[in-house]
């Protein structure tokens, strides 16, 4: 192929505005599916008498097939064409929708949730390159400004919700997500979409794979095959063996183990997205005792902190250019550590403090961290920052919505077997009779049906020790913005022995950015 060199912002035809909002209402539309059915987790559980691993994980499946459309879109998008994507995303949005407003159990709105999460991966696959490639020099700024979309969706789809109130059927409130489906889905139909930015630049498709290389392979295909493995039972040596044969093709054929750096950040996009997104899904259940005592739906808790990120997403631009990308990271990580912290033991208005502080830390990390990925490896094209994000659903998928509900049900037995033996009452044997296995090991859950017919004594009882746990699940979650703070630190420190971060182009011209 022949090589052009990429042609600077200054001169490329100004950016279509109009195909920016078709993104960020597309990205509108993912936000909706997650936080409707972040508020109907609660109500999903009684209805069905399901166990809050089981709620943990139809929350998880919200988030980890995110990861393949994402990834598979990443790999064919520029042969098919970013349209052909986009209504693949609609039919999932608006079939994804039926299947949940008709179900009938655990299974269907497992279903349901894991085909709205293939929609949503493919929304990001197209909409991540679009902008990158359309602000090729102002990419973090951009990627920060779509992102905004994601928490102005939570917003408005939270505040709709919870204004119809807890006696509307929601069965109605999951169907809100047709409404930013629609209209998306119209924007779209007349927009033309640019070549991704490495395309225009003339870099190979096997060049762009070499970013990735045989590691970074590794890693994204053995969380997908592993976490399909789980849900359709195959054995572990089949596993072992797809994520193999993947990976051995993949490098063989790139000829690359993947650049150092871009392995590093996907590692680090496991804390982000458990502490971001995992901790986003159970947010709305685990502080319902607190904001219940002060007379408050739990839901306001993620509509108060999507809010702030909605706010400094749109200045992230003017932000960034203080503190650079990497420090903002850091600074989030250590606000956000302790934001869950004071959330896990905050009681009464302090929680609005403790929500402030966790609203802050968590405003940045996504499209920071997909910013400094397009412009490290913007040779990677789509493929890079999509496996970046695509990593990260998997991660706050499998681990951070999985173990928060993991934890809570091993804590919940505990506490029971401890009340009856200081006690000697036999309320753990009477109510905690479920036996589950999960990605995490095997648990004993309530059997909420058996609850729901006990004593007023007995269900205070429960009631107490299950809003304690609650509580505490999310004191477990404050070690990985800890992680991500000390990642963030190394990495300031590599980047200062280098001469400080600078953003790669790809016209070979000096480096457009310094921070």
């Amino acid at each position: 192929m022949e090589k052009r060199a990429f042609q600077p912002a200054s001169a490329a035809a100004a950016p279509d505005m109009k195909l920016f909002y078709a993104c960020f209402v597309a990205l509108v539309t993912t936000a909706f599916g997650f936080i409707l059915r972040a508020l109907m987790l609660p109500e999903w559980g009684k209805q069905f008498n399901l166990t809050q691993t089981q709620l943990g994980e139809i929350a998880g499946v919200g988030l980890w097939p995110f990861a393949i459309s994402i990834v598979l879109f990443s790999l064919i998008i520029d042969k098919i064409g970013y349209k052909t994507a986009m209504i693949f995303a609609f039919i999932c949005h608006v079939s994804s929708a039926l299947i949940t407003i008709f179900a009938t159990g655990y299974w269907m709105l497992y279903l349901g949730t894991f085909i709205v999460a293939l929609g949503n991966g493919t929304v990001e696959a197209v909409a991540n390159p679009v902008v990158a490639t359309m602000f090729s020099r102002e990419k973090t700024k951009w990627l920060n400004r779509l992102h905004a979309a994601w928490a102005f969706g939570l917003v408005l789809g939270g505040i709709i919700a919870l204004a119809m109130g807890a006696g509307t059927s929601w069965q109605y409130k999951i169907g809100l997500i047709l409404l930013p489906t629609v209209v998306y889905g119209f924007m779209m139909l007349a927009r033309k979409f640019p070549p991704n930015e490495r395309v225009q630049a003339g870099v190979t498709y096997r060049e762009m794979l070499q970013e990735v290389g045989a590691i970074g392979a590794l890693i994204i295909v053995a969380l997908i095959v592993f976490q399909l493995g789980a849900v359709f039972h195959w054995p572990t040596a089949v596993n072992v063996a797809i994520t193999l044969l993947i990976t051995v093709w993949f490098g063989y054929y790139t000829k690359s183990l993947g650049k150092p750096l871009f392995i590093i950040l996907l590692l680090i996009m496991v804390p982000l997205a458990t502490t971001e997104l995992g901790t986003d899904s159970w947010i709305t259940d685990l502080m319902t005792p607190e904001m219940t005592r002060l007379g408050l739906q739990a839901g306001w808790v993620l509509v108060y902190t999507s809010a702030i990120m909605f706010v400094l997403r749109l200045f992230a631009g003017t932000i960034v250019h203080k503190v650079s990308p990497l420090g903002l990271l850091a600074i989030c990580s250590g606000i956000a550590a302790i934001g869950l912290y004071l959330l896990s033991l905050s009681s009464g208005v302090a929680i609005l403090f403790a929500a402030t502080l966790y609203g802050l830390g968590k405003s940045f990390f996504w499209p920071t961290m997909l910013g400094v990925v397009a412009e490290r490896f913007p040779k990677g094209g789509a493929l890079t920052l999509n496996v970046t994000g695509g990593l990260g659903m998997i991660a706050a998928g499998v681990i951070g919505a999985g173990i928060l509900g993991f934890i809570q049900d091993k804590s919940i037995d505990s506490k029971i077997g401890s009340y009856d033996q200081a006690n000697n009452t036999s309320i753990h044997s009477t109510y905690v009779t479920e036996n589950k296995t999960s990605l995490f090991g095997d648990y004993q859950g309530l059997d909420q049906s058996k609850l729901d017919a006990a004593s007023p004594e007995d269900i205070k009882t429960v009631t107490t020790i299950r809003d304690t746990a609650k509580k505490e699940a999310l004191r477990y979650i404050v070690i990985f913005p800890l992680l991500m703070l000390v990642s963030y630190l190394v990495l300031i420190f590599y980047f200062k022995s280098k001469g400080g971060y600078q953003a790669v182009v790809l016209d070979r011209e000096p480096e457009a950015t310094a921070y």
